[in-house]
């Protein structure tokens, strides 16, 4: 094992004693997902600490146990279709991947082939996300755009979720998502809360607090 495969699992097994994961398809995907591959290389001694870092345009990388989180609450399975609005790094997209079977190798080898679209508003993270998810072998869409409006093309979702807080759920991302489907983000422009919603038949929203989060601010055209 290297000794970034080592850190990887001593970060997993923390967050396992702590109660910090639920459910075993999160606890695969963090053991699977090389963290240090995202991070900047000024910040790569804290690959695996358990703390957010910065990752450019005023933008960070969440902290693993937030990513434990909002992944075991999006009750994510294999084979499941998933939106993700704010791809920044692109950590948080291939641990969704790696949980649904978005994975070239997962593919290839006839699993089940679950998909991950992601928006991300600025450019130039965009272009290295996308890049940067190709070579490690994430089948992830990226592009550039208000994620506002989602991602029409991939639609419906069995669940979706955003890394940056809105002042409420954007209602074209809750129009992309099937009903009974998840959708997971931090709520508030001022103090945030992390909020599962269901969606009902009727395109309401089922709502559950997580408690208190800090995320950045979701960006607009």
């Amino acid at each position: 094992m290297t000794d970034r495969a080592a850190q990887r699992e001593r970060l997993v097994d923390r967050l396992d004693r702590q109660g910090r994961i639920e459910r075993d398809v999160t606890r695969e995907a963090l053991r699977r997902v090389p963290r240090h591959e995202f991070v900047p290389e000024s910040h790569q001694e804290s690959a695996y600490a358990d703390r957010p870092l910065p990752i450019g345009e005023d933008q960070t990388i969440s902290a693993p146990h937030m990513v434990a989180m909002m992944t075991d609450l999006l009750g994510l399975d294999p084979g499941d279709h998933v939106l993700e609005i704010g791809t920044g790094c692109g950590y948080h997209a291939a641990v969704t991947a790696a949980a649904v079977g978005a994975r070239t190798d997962d593919t290839e080898a006839g699993g089940d082939a679950g998909e991950v679209y992601s928006v991300e508003f600025h450019e130039p993270l965009g272009a290295d996300a996308r890049e940067r998810l190709d070579r490690l072998g994430y089948a992830v869409h990226v592009r550039v755009g208000d994620g506002h409006e989602g991602w029409p093309a991939g639609a419906p979702y069995d669940a979706a979720y955003l890394t940056c807080a809105a002042a409420d759920f954007p209602e074209r991302v809750v129009e992309q998502v099937k009903p009974g489907g998840q959708i997971v983000a931090p709520i508030g422009r001022g103090r945030q809360t992390l909020v599962r919603a269901t969606k009902q038949a009727d395109g309401g929203l089922d709502r559950e607090r997580h408690g208190g989060v800090r995320f950045v601010p979701m960006q607009s055209e």
